[in-house]
């Protein structure tokens, strides 16, 4: 590919892709679309703002004319663009439709009025999409059950895009991940929370008992896994991608107990939130037959991510002073 749009680079995995970009690639020509609302961080980017080849413009996916306007001569459109916390989506319904499906229309449009250019556009899902999975795991034929707003909003997203593909021929392809983590993460997520907690003496809220299950995928194996598709997927194709290792969140929690030097005084369970799915389990076959593998075990990649929140307190502590104690607390339905 010789030119990279990527919508929502400057929030957590959008960053992380684009330093991926550049680690694999010796001069990408990246254009990064973004809107900078709370999860978007100039400071994500701020070791390639100078790369030769790099532009940032700040913009929303929703806006026509700003996607126009970075459009010509790309290649690949990567959509990371999305309101994507959960909690958040139980309170502020609308923003979720307007930028994970009216959003995604405007892209696939854009896409459409440069056919004669435009390769490949990856969707970014999530695995959310399907619901909850009590046995076994959730293939890319599996039904779509979205039980919270959010789930529902990217499960539109994604049909629309795919919609575009048998409507269009557009060459749409759509990634279904797992939890991710790692750097750079905004600080209401659950890892980066947990050891931010801790960091500043506040115990770590769980929701109900803890014994939701979840699979963590470390954010530079979802990247080379957006990379592979990119050069290797099949246009039209939807493809789960996970790290293969699930656990509990007590389990999670404890480790990050652990790896802070703290003790389980300092966990405090809080109500459960309304329709919280139990589990998520994927099967990522049909990725790995493309010869895709993750990298990282949630232990070696959580120590990795506990150490850097903890050596980077100036890049955290500004983000969270202005986050709506709800979210650090766990009272996510407490008024303010």
């Amino acid at each position: 590919m010789k030119r990279y749009l990527i919508t929502g680079g400057a929030g957590f995995i959008g960053a992380n892709f684009v330093k991926y970009l550049y680690e694999v690639e010796e001069n990408p020509q990246v254009v990064v679309l973004d809107k900078l609302t709370y999860s978007g961080n100039l400071d994500n980017l701020a070791d390639v703002a100078d790369r030769e080849g790099f532009t940032f413009v700040k913009g929303d996916i929703c806006d026509p004319e700003a996607v126009e306007s970075v459009m010509d001569g790309v290649s690949a459109v990567v959509n990371f663009a999305a309101e994507v916390a959960v909690d958040r989506s139980l309170n502020d319904k609308e923003s979720f439709l307007k930028t994970d499906m009216i959003g995604v229309h405007v892209l696939l449009e854009s896409v459409r009025n440069h056919a004669d250019t435009v390769q490949r556009y990856i969707q970014i899902s999530t695995d959310e999409v399907y619901g909850q999975i009590l046995e076994g795991s959730f293939t890319e034929q599996s039904p779509l059950m979205p039980r919270n707003p959010y789930a529902a909003s990217k499960a539109g997203g994604d049909r629309l895009a795919y919609s575009y593909f048998a409507s269009y021929g557009l060459p749409v392809i759509i990634t279904r991940a797992s939890n991710n983590y790692g750097p750079w993460a905004y600080p209401e997520k659950v890892i980066p929370l947990f050891i931010t907690n801790l960091a500043e003496g506040r115990d770590v809220p769980i929701f109900g008992d803890g014994s939701q299950i979840r699979d963590w995928l470390y954010v530079k194996d979802h990247c080379s896994a957006i990379y592979k598709l990119i050069h290797e997927g099949k246009n039209g194709e939807v493809y789960n991608v996970g790290g293969g290792q699930e656990i509990t969140n007590l389990e999670l929690t404890k480790e990050i107990l652990r790896l802070t030097g703290a003790d389980e005084s300092r966990i405090r369970f809080v109500a459960d939130r309304p329709g919280h799915d139990l589990r998520y389990s994927l099967n990522c076959e049909k990725l790995k037959s493309l010869g895709w593998q993750p990298e990282y075990d949630w232990k070696r990649g959580l120590k990795e991510t506990t150490e850097w929140y903890l050596n980077h307190e100036d890049y955290w502590k500004p983000l969270k002073a202005k986050l709506d104690k709800r979210y650090i607390t766990g009272f996510w339905n407490e008024k303010k």
